[in-house]
């Protein structure tokens, strides 16, 4: 799966070092899978949820969370914001 776009991830890491790995091994998983369905990617992410059209993927031990947009039949992983905790609390990102 194409994952779209790295910068976010590198940007946030730059943020929030603790991130740097956890973001880094996520998007080497999500780039050597082929997901078919939400099923198959809660097979390797186990925390995973699904929120409407998203998928919120929890980084460092719940610390952080990944938001993205996956679409399965083009194979590619759109990152929409990786987050703290708190931030993601607040809910703007379902917008």
């Amino acid at each position: 799966m194409r994952v779209i776009t790295n910068r976010r991830l590198l940007e946030f890491s730059a943020k929030f070092k603790d991130s740097q790995e956890p973001l880094q091994a996520w998007r080497k998983l999500m780039e050597f899978s082929c997901f078919k369905n939400f099923a198959e990617v809660k097979q390797v992410f186990a925390s995973v949820d699904k929120v409407r059209d998203l998928y919120v993927f929890n980084i460092c031990r719940n610390k952080y969370r990944l938001v993205a947009y996956l679409h399965f039949e083009r194979q590619i992983c759109y990152v929409k914001a990786v987050l703290t905790h708190k931030d993601y609390d607040k809910a703007g990102w379902k917008k």
